[in-house]
C-alpha cells in the first residue's frame, strides 16, 4: 500500500461530525469542516452524512474514523450514545471505504486523540469529556488494548459515562460537575498508575480546577489531529 500523504480525519461525535485533510506530520491541507450529528444515529444516516460532509474537502489517499465506541477489526462493537443494538456488529470501516474509495481505518476516538498527544514515554491516559467518557492508554507511545472504562460503575447504579457525561453536566451545573472530574482524577491514577493523563474532548474546557503537574487539558481538535498519526503509530486495529 502506497505511504499515507494526505489523511482524511474524521471525529464522529454525539454532537457533531467533524473533518479535514492532515498530513502525516500535522499540517491541515484542508480547513475543517463540521456538521451536526444527525438526530437520526442510525449506520445508514450517519454514513450519509458523513459522505456529505467530507465531499467538499478535495483529494486524501487516506481515512481515518475516530467513533465514540468500542471497535475492533474495522466494525462497531459498541455505541453508547448512537445505540449498541443498531450499530454491533456494523463495518464502519468497509461501508466507508465502499463511498470514498481509499482505505479506511477505524479506532476508538479517543484513541484517535491520544495518537496526537502523547510523548511516548511511560504510561500514558487519555480521556476526553464530552456526550459521554471515553479513554485510550499507551506504553512507550504503543496502543493498548482499548478498555471500556465509561461503563464500570462509579456512584450507585451510575458509570462513567453518567456520571460525568454531557447530560449531567447540564443537569447539575458546571460547579458539581468539576468535583465531580476531581474525585476522578485520583481514581484513574490509582488504577492506571499514570505517568501522564491528557483531558480531552469538548468539555474538557469546563474544568475549571487547578490540575496535578503531570495531568494536561489538550485541544479538542486533538480528535481529528491523531488521525494523521494512525497511519504511522501501530494500533493493531
Amino acid at each position: 500500500m502506497p505511504a499515507a500523504k494526505q489523511i482524511l480525519c474524521i471525529d464522529v461525535g454525539g454532537s457533531g461530525l467533524k473533518a479535514a485533510i492532515i498530513t502525516p506530520r500535522g499540517r491541515y491541507v484542508a480547513k475543517r469542516v463540521r456538521i451536526k450529528t444527525p438526530k437520526q444515529r442510525k449506520p445508514r444516516q450517519i454514513v450519509a452524512a458523513l459522505v456529505r460532509l467530507v465531499a467538499p474537502l478535495g483529494k486524501f489517499d487516506h481515512v481515518t474514523i475516530g467513533f465514540p465506541g468500542a471497535v475492533k477489526h474495522g466494525k462497531v462493537i459498541s455505541a453508547p450514545n448512537f445505540g449498541t443494538k443498531d450499530w454491533k456488529g456494523f463495518g464502519l470501516a468497509a461501508a466507508m471505504q465502499k463511498k470514498l474509495k481509499k482505505p479506511v481505518k477505524l479506532l476508538n476516538d479517543a484513541d484517535v486523540q491520544g495518537l496526537a498527544v502523547i510523548k511516548g514515554k511511560g504510561i500514558e491516559l487519555v480521556c476526553t469529556l464530552g456526550t459521554g467518557f471515553g479513554t485510550a492508554w499507551f506504553r512507550d507511545g504503543e496502543l493498548m488494548p482499548h478498555m471500556d472504562l465509561a461503563h464500570l460503575v462509579m456512584r450507585r447504579k451510575d458509570d462513567f459515562d453518567v456520571v460525568v457525561g454531557d447530560a449531567t453536566r447540564r443537569q447539575i451545573g458546571n460547579a458539581r460537575w468539576n468535583k465531580r472530574i476531581k474525585k476522578l482524577i485520583p481514581v484513574l491514577r490509582t488504577v492506571f498508575n499514570y505517568d501522564h493523563l491528557y483531558l480531552g474532548g469538548g468539555n474538557s474546557s469546563d474544568v475549571k480546577f487547578r490540575l496535578p503537574r503531570n495531568v494536561t487539558i489538550v485541544s479538542n481538535d486533538a480528535g481529528m489531529e491523531g488521525g494523521a498519526f494512525a497511519w504511522k503509530r501501530p494500533t493493531k486495529r
